[in-house]
């Protein structure tokens, strides 16, 4: 199955696992990549000594918290990411899903610096859980009639019923902050920029429509 991957698919899993590796404590250590998290301005500065910095919105989403974080990610990845790629080529494809990441990264933030406002603490985001989001919103929009699996519970459905659930879910688990330590806002971010880049290349509103074909008459 890896060898029968598209190669933008397979490199973002490569590059993943070998992040991965290097966050082991015995390897390199989340200490020492913790520049490359995601820190909203002002969170860190007083007590770790980190600040966002430019990077941050693209290297976060190779770090994960930990194996089963890394695994459920992988396999969205090599799930919805391939057919997608498949489809598009791997140039709009790799365009498609750092603009998720990039818009996940910047709605997590927004999310972090109203927390702190409110005189909360804001802690760095890691995961690619944004850029997932993003590709199950375009595979849901691509092929909303296929049939799919979920692991947990193991449920076949529509991947445009998938989409809309895990959509309400996360919109109700991040307004509700039942799971704090959960980015939820960073997963709808994914979504909703995927859903907008879909309809920018669609030339669908709020990007102009396409005009109307202009009305023949026969004499």
């Amino acid at each position: 199955m890896f060898s029968n991957l598209p190669p933008i698919t397979k490199a973002l899993l490569i590059a993943n696992g070998l992040v991965f590796v290097l966050q082991l404590p015995f390897v390199i250590g989340d200490d020492a990549l913790a520049y490359f998290m995601l820190w909203p301005p002002g969170s860190g500065s007083q007590v770790y000594g980190i600040e966002f910095m430019p990077w941050q919105l693209v290297t976060y989403a190779f770090m994960h918290g930990n194996f089963a974080h890394l695994l459920f990610n992988m396999l969205a990845l090599a799930m919805f990411g391939a057919p997608l790629e498949h489809v598009w080529g791997d140039r709009r494809y790799l365009t498609y899903y750092f603009v998720c990441v990039v818009g996940a990264a910047l709605c997590q933030i927004g999310v972090g610096m109203w927390t702190m406002s409110q005189g909360g603490e804001a802690y760095p985001t890691v995961g690619a859980s944004g850029g997932i989001f993003g590709l199950l919103l375009a595979y849901g929009l691509l092929f909303p009639n296929q049939r799919v699996m979920l692991l947990i519970p193991p449920i076949p459905m529509k991947a445009r019923t998938l989409v809309l659930v895990y959509g309400a879910i996360e919109l109700l688990l991040g307004i509700s902050n039942v799971m704090p330590g959960v980015a939820h806002f960073a997963h709808l971010g994914g979504m909703l920029f995927g859903w907008l880049l879909i309809r920018y290349w669609r030339g669908q509103p709020p990007f102009g429509g396409r005009k109307p074909p202009r009305m023949r008459v026969v004499k």
